[in-house]
């Protein structure tokens, strides 16, 4: 699967308009993606499902090109978990970006045979490299953060034009940092929220970055999914499961 941005936004609008009825219907006939990626358009939050039987988390998601310091400070005090944005594999490898686990695979360093993530839900986890934005002070505050987001968000849309993207990567972008990069394998390989998100975000004609974070509730734990829908009812949010977005995808990518 080729994420090519430019042509990505071409077949979205040729489909959008012309296949409008394709896209996944609720049973009282709302069609909740559309009203999805308005909400993305326009900045505004969305909550992701996985499925049952895998991590059963729900996820803030927002389009990275549109965080503020506003919606950082909401995503950590409503939200709880990691905040992080998403890279299409693509893209990663057209900055050499890795995985984590391949870090530590190829690291030599002895600890990391041990440290190799054998997770209860996917067969390896889409975490890469933190980073902070060279402009940044420590790159923890709300502004901070969304100051590195904002800026990799801009930095992947403008990624076709570069002679050099790694080093130009290098320039604007350290590492380690405070914000957690996900690199989407696509929803042919895996199927969490990176990848769920992620292509939410090219079907939307955004760029083809999510920023997300884990719900957590007052218990501590990971918010469930009745609750997490009541959650997003009170606060106006639409709520998506990852059926929605595969049924979606498979419609629209085909």
């Amino acid at each position: 699967m080729k994420w090519e941005l430019n042509k990505s936004f071409l077949k979205f609008n040729s489909i959008l308009s012309n296949k409008r009825h394709l896209f996944n219907k609720r049973v009282d006939g709302e069609g909740v993606i559309e009203k999805a990626i308005e909400a993305l358009k326009k900045g505004e939050f969305i909550f992701i499902y996985d499925g049952d039987g895998r991590e059963e988390e729900t996820d803030m998601v927002v389009a990275s090109q549109f965080i503020t310091p506003e919606k950082i400070k909401f995503m950590r005090k409503e939200g709880g978990g990691l905040i992080c944005a998403t890279i299409p594999h693509e893209y990663a490898e057209k900055i050499g970006l890795p995985y984590l686990h391949d870090i530590f695979n190829r690291s030599g360093y002895e600890i990391f045979k041990y440290l190799t993530p054998k997770v209860r839900y996917d067969a390896y986890p889409s975490f890469s490299v933190t980073i902070n934005h060279r402009d940044n002070y420590t790159g923890i505050p709300d502004n901070e953060r969304a100051k590195t987001i904002k800026e990799f968000a801009k930095f992947i849309a403008e990624i076709e034009s570069m002679d050099s993207p790694m080093i130009e990567f290098g320039r604007r972008f350290i590492s380690p940092g405070h914000v957690h990069l996900l690199i989407s394998s696509g929803l042919d390989r895996r199927r969490g929220h990176t990848e769920l998100s992620t292509a939410l975000m090219v079907m939307a004609g955004l760029g083809p970055s999510a920023t997300i974070v884990e719900i957590l509730g007052e218990d501590g734990r990971s918010m469930g999914k009745n609750d997490a829908r009541e959650f997003a009812r009170r606060k106006g949010i639409i709520f998506l499961e990852g059926s929605d977005i595969l049924d979606a995808w498979s419609k629209w990518y085909g």
